[in-house]
């Protein structure tokens, strides 16, 4: 089998250009493939199309790529922890499609199983299936595009709304180990969107944090076979950002640790 290790992240993105669509793991901050993202950053690529959960903070994850103004649009269920995220959008210079946590989980997921379109309650009722979600404002704060309305069909008596499957040029995800025919093991919450993201992508690219040799993984415990993967990067220095750290008041240093 193909040893899919490259030498290094910039390596491993190389052929990422501009207006390419991007599947990107993570969950909140965790998760997060920050070393590939920063170096899609450094190759300067533009006019990026990002479909992720969320799109970082304003320092950390996406957030960086969003604040050099190198996405154009992005697909994302929770956008609430960026700032600049929130000033582009109502300034018009970002279109953003908001779609339902479980939704956008069930269209990267049916892009990787190879089917084109899926019904589903959740958004039924709701602009979701109506249109008339804002995609972009103008400048002068109007909705200047919409969300277009989408088939409902009834089944069983109960109204569902057809969804389209998600597919990507590229997918960059995080896994804790990995080994060089591309089989990933995630950890924790960083199994939330990664192997969804991983299957997406025509080409994906893993960061790993611990890359073994082939043979060492328990079959049983790999999240993403390596089929889905495309790429592997060895990173040895990760950081790993706290999304809220909250003490209780009047709380001593001795209590804390």
């Amino acid at each position: 089998m193909i040893d899919k290790v490259v030498a290094t992240a910039a390596e491993a993105v190389s052929d990422i250009g501009s207006g390419s669509s991007l599947a990107v793991g993570g969950f909140g901050l965790c998760g997060v493939p920050q070393a590939l993202i920063e170096a899609v950053l450094d190759a300067g690529v533009t006019d990026l199309h990002v479909v992720s959960n969320n799109c970082g903070v304003d320092d950390f994850g996406l957030g960086v790529l969003l604040s050099s103004k190198r996405i154009a649009r992005t697909t994302s269920s929770y956008v609430g922890e960026n700032r600049e995220f929130a000033r582009q959008f109502l300034s018009g210079e970002l279109e953003v499609e908001l779609v339902p946590q479980g939704t956008l989980a069930e269209r990267l997921r049916a892009a990787g199983a190879g089917i084109a379109a899926f019904f589903t309650r959740a958004g039924v009722g709701t602009q979701v299936a109506e249109g008339g979600l804002p995609l972009r404002y103008g400048r002068d704060g109007a909705i200047a595009l919409a969300s277009e309305p989408k088939e409902i069909r009834s089944f069983g008596g109960v109204d569902y709304v057809l969804e389209r499957a998600i597919a990507c040029d590229f997918a960059l995800v995080h896994a804790k180990t990995g080994d060089r025919h591309g089989n990933l093991v995630y950890d924790q919450s960083a199994r939330n969107f990664n192997p969804l993201c991983a299957a997406a992508g025509a080409v994906t690219v893993a960061q790993v944090e611990e890359l073994v040799e082939p043979g060492e993984l328990d079959p049983d415990l790999v999240h993403t076979p390596g089929i889905f993967v495309q790429r592997v990067v060895h990173i040895s220095s990760v950081v790993k950002r706290v999304e809220k750290r909250t003490v209780r008041a009047g709380m001593t240093n001795a209590a804390k640790l």
